[in-house]
């Protein structure tokens, strides 16, 4: 099963577009509804393809893979941890993460993937409790 991966990020919104599928987009006010919107999106645009060439890797079956940008997974979880809470876990500067949330920075690759890994982290402390 191939697996087609999907950026997902923030501004006013969650937005989703793969790098694949050139022209499919898809917006929602949650992630949850996001994926739903692109899945259904990338269905309808798959079927509304005439006479261009479908990507190999969506003719046969496939399984959407969705990538949060920093700013979409800052976003995602900036009302349940708070800033303070994630520039303990992160080793980030609490005013850098509100940039970062905001849009005003993007972070490099090597800030992202100290916030993904501190998610990581925080997510393997929770399945350990019993």
């Amino acid at each position: 099963m191939e697996k087609i991966k999907v950026i997902i990020d923030w501004d006013e919104n969650f937005g989703a577009v793969s790098d694949l599928v050139e022209g499919c987009v898809a917006t929602g006010k949650t992630f949850e509804q996001v994926k739903e919107n692109y899945a259904s999106a990338l269905t309808f645009h798959l079927e509304g393809l005439e006479n261009e060439e479908i990507p190999k890797e969506l003719s046969g079956k496939y399984e959407l893979e969705f990538e949060l940008t920093a700013q979409a997974l800052l976003h995602r979880f900036d009302k349940i941890l708070t800033r303070a809470a994630l520039s303990r876990i992160t080793g980030i500067n609490e005013r850098q993460l509100g940039h970062y949330v905001s849009g005003y920075r993007n972070p490099k690759s090597e800030q992202r993937k100290k916030i993904v890994e501190a998610f990581h982290q925080l997510g393997e402390e929770f399945l350990s409790v019993s």
